[in-house]
């Protein structure tokens, strides 16, 4: 959702990616679509989230984000230009990701200056000198002293160790951070922690966020405008407060109504009712009708299209 005044600097225009998938020894191929005809926008200096269940399509579309997988249809432009046209090194030079788990996201044989160092020695970027500037430069930055360079992530806890991934993440002065599910493996005091910290680094250094996460809470702490995923598709989209304040699709309704029974790593202890259906085999109409309180026949036979209502975009029969 962009204003006039704040161009975009990340835009997805009907993004879909499906896969073949072989059901059973002997079955035949047949078509899982993760993501199905997203379009968002996400101005520069602002921060998006995605939210929704497990298997809705977030880290599909986080990976397509980062070229390390093609959209199937649709297009993903990058100030304006079409990523598919970028190579590998320009693109890695503009988007960077933080990844889930600090504990298998970083290699354990390597110091924290060498993973930290990384992306400027694959670049070819300086030398060993201007490396330990740097790193010494990027510790600072995130809150860690610089005598962490010469160990490992084993002594390391978890709030330092996702720290390292931020300041990995951060060195080469990307314009858009991925950060999928960044904070889901921490505890609840260290969670505070880092996304204060992330917070706080997107108005020093000018970063535009793209957050992805199954946590309300961690979402509406961190996101300027939300966006609501339900089995690849986009079906809500709006500023945080009017998200928060008037959900327009039954789903998001739904995420809401279950959100204060998660527990501290985001397992849920009383999830949305009803049963994700089958991405291979998707109901007819909109996906969401089997565990809607307002389907009606329409619903049943009718996919909705995205409309907008006031600042939100939604696409529901019965959102009015």
């Amino acid at each position: 959702m962009t204003s006039p005044q704040t161009p975009a600097v990340l835009e997805l225009r009907g993004v879909t990616k499906t896969y073949r998938v072989k059901q059973g020894l002997f079955g035949t191929s047949r078509p899982l679509t993760a993501v199905n005809d997203v379009s968002l926008s996400l101005p520069r200096g602002e921060v998006l989230g995605l939210v929704g269940e497990s298997g809705c399509g977030k880290s599909t579309l986080a990976k397509i984000l980062l070229g390390l997988e093609a959209p199937t249809s649709g297009q993903v432009l990058v100030d304006g230009e079409e990523i598919r046209a970028q190579d590998r090194m320009t693109l890695a030079r503009r988007i960077q990701p933080i990844f889930q788990d600090p504990y298998s996201s970083l290699n354990p044989r390597k110091s924290i200056f060498d993973i930290v160092s990384l992306p400027l020695r694959v670049h070819g970027i300086g030398d060993r000198n201007h490396w330990d500037a740097e790193v010494r430069k990027i510790l600072d930055i995130v809150g860690l002293p610089a005598r962490v360079m010469n160990t490992f992530p084993s002594q390391m806890s978890g709030g330092q160790r996702q720290r390292v991934a931020i300041a990995r993440a951060l060195i080469m002065k990307p314009e858009i951070v991925i950060c999928d599910e960044p904070t889901s493996a921490l505890d609840v005091s260290v969670q505070s922690q880092v996304l204060n910290l992330m917070s706080d680094l997107r108005e020093e250094l000018g970063l535009t966020y793209l957050f992805i996460s199954h946590d309300l809470t961690v979402v509406q702490h961190m996101a300027d405008v939300i966006g609501v995923l339900y089995l690849g598709r986009l079906v809500e989209e709006a500023p945080r407060d009017r998200l928060f304040n008037e959900p327009k699709h039954p789903y998001t309704q739904m995420l809401f109504d279950a959100a204060p029974r998660m527990d501290a790593f985001g397992r849920e202890i009383d999830p949305p009712k009803g049963e994700i259906p089958d991405a291979i085999n998707p109901p007819p109409g909109c996906a969401f009708h089997p565990r809607c309180p307002l389907a009606t026949d329409r619903c049943r036979t009718e996919n909705p299209e995205m409309r907008n209502i006031g600042t939100t975009r939604v696409a529901c029969h019965h959102a009015q």
